[in-house]
């Protein structure tokens, strides 16, 4: 008998045409959608004045992913998930091009930039998931891990650039130039996706059952790991009620005095950590105690925030945002890879969607829980209690998830373990 032909050899990653054009197309997309946060979270502050204002910013966003988490998931399961892609960023450009035209006529005030941002979160919601499921399609498993940090690295390096080139896109022509080089940026990146191939992919299993049972199916599967269940939640609510980024625009206006261009070193600040703990991951990847230390970086992350909120000099104020990147990227990095190799193919669809929800979507629904603490007791108080409570989810979370405290390699989550 002859013995069934073995698949070719995987080209290396640096040499993978599918992948190199992945990253390419998510560098334009996460560089359009850095710049685009910088504008609009300077616009609405600087027409208003009212924290309030920033916290409907997260909102605006985080509804309509709460609404579509439930279709976004299962389409994601059912269909292709890069054409879904495609039409994401597409959809994200037309809101660029919408906000591109208001900052030329205007004024509709900020409820004509609130209305944007809904449909905005609405391309997201398909395509965070989307985006999320379409890695381990495009790379063999055995490489899965490499390409996870390569792409995060990569990602951590363009966010450094981004918001500083919003700050100056927007001093230097304001926010129709700003938009208009966002929307060119949504539709080269969707162009790329074209450029990529699902050679990975698993064949797609008849839909079984409604759109509620299956999704049900995949939060059960959640639900009975203690493992994802905690990963992902301990994010949430560690940034949900940590996250300083929305109180950015004020502190740079009101308590540290730098203006647009401070504004996007500020948010600059977290990504040049993370890019430093990416080059000590690439070098000393973490293969053991790997919960552990991820309750570790998430506990860093919140002292870090906790100086932040304290600090009245700038470039403190920068350091202790580049520490606290350094350790979120610790924390996504082993949280990204659990998730992952955790998730059957023929699942991940639902699973990134629940994981959008609760990660994703945190940062836009702690900007809206920071405004109204803002609004309510000033910028100050409520940054500082933001990463008192961080800390004190890190406590609870090591006692509620004892599976996940004392996990110790990424194997132990898989599938069948």
């Amino acid at each position: 008998m002859t013995p069934p032909a073995q698949p070719p050899a995987a080209p290396s990653l640096s040499h993978h045409t599918g992948f190199i054009a992945f990253l390419g197309a998510r560098v334009l997309a996460l560089f359009a959608q850095q710049v685009q946060a910088v504008v609009v979270a300077w616009q609405v502050y600087d027409l208003t004045r009212e924290p309030l204002s920033l916290a409907y910013v997260g909102l605006a966003q985080f509804l309509p992913m709460l609404c579509l988490l439930l279709p976004a998931g299962d389409l994601i399961d059912r269909y292709n998930r890069r054409h879904i892609l495609m039409v994401s960023w597409t959809v994200s450009g037309v809101c660029s091009a919408m906000l591109w035209w208001l900052s030329g006529h205007g004024h509709a005030g900020v409820a004509g930039i609130y209305a944007v941002l809904v449909l905005f979160g609405c391309a997201r919601a398909f395509g965070g998931p989307a985006m999320q499921s379409l890695l381990p399609q495009i790379v063999p498993r055995a490489q899965l891990a490499q390409a996870i940090a390569t792409n995060m690295m990569i990602m951590r390096v363009a966010s450094i650039a981004s918001p500083v080139m919003g700050g100056v896109l927007y001093a230097t022509g304001g926010g129709e130039l700003t938009y208009a080089v966002c929307l060119g940026a949504f539709v080269v990146g969707a162009l790329l996706l074209m450029l990529v191939t699902t050679t990975y992919a698993s064949a797609r299993a008849a839909a079984v059952g409604t759109m509620w049972q299956r999704f049900g199916a995949g939060i059960v599967f959640i639900r009975t790991r203690p493992i994802i269940l905690g990963t992902i939640s301990l994010d949430l609510f560690a940034v949900l009620l940590g996250g300083v980024v929305a109180l950015l625009p004020i502190y740079a206006a009101e308590v540290l005095h730098v203006g647009p261009e401070g504004l996007g070193a500020l948010r600059s600040a977290m990504a040049m950590g993370e890019v430093v703990a990416g080059v000590i991951l690439s070098v000393r990847p973490l293969q053991r105690k790997v919960g552990a230390r991820m309750f570790l970086a998430v506990a860093i992350f919140g002292l870090a925030n906790l100086v932040f909120s304290l600090s009245t000099w700038f470039w403190l104020s920068f350091a202790a945002l580049a520490v606290a990147g350094a350790a979120d990227m610790v924390s996504v990095y082993i949280r990204g890879a659990l998730v992952q190799f955790s998730t059957p193919d023929e699942m991940r669809g639902r699973v990134n969607a629940v994981n959008m929800l609760f990660i994703g979507s945190s940062n836009e629904l702690g900007e809206f829980r920071a405004g109204t603490s803002a609004a309510a007791v000033g910028a100050v108080p409520a940054a500082v209690l933001g990463s008192l409570c961080t800390l004190g989810v890190v406590a609870a979370w090591t006692r509620i998830f004892k599976p996940l405290r004392t996990v110790d390699r990424y194997e132990e989550a898989s599938p069948k373990g």
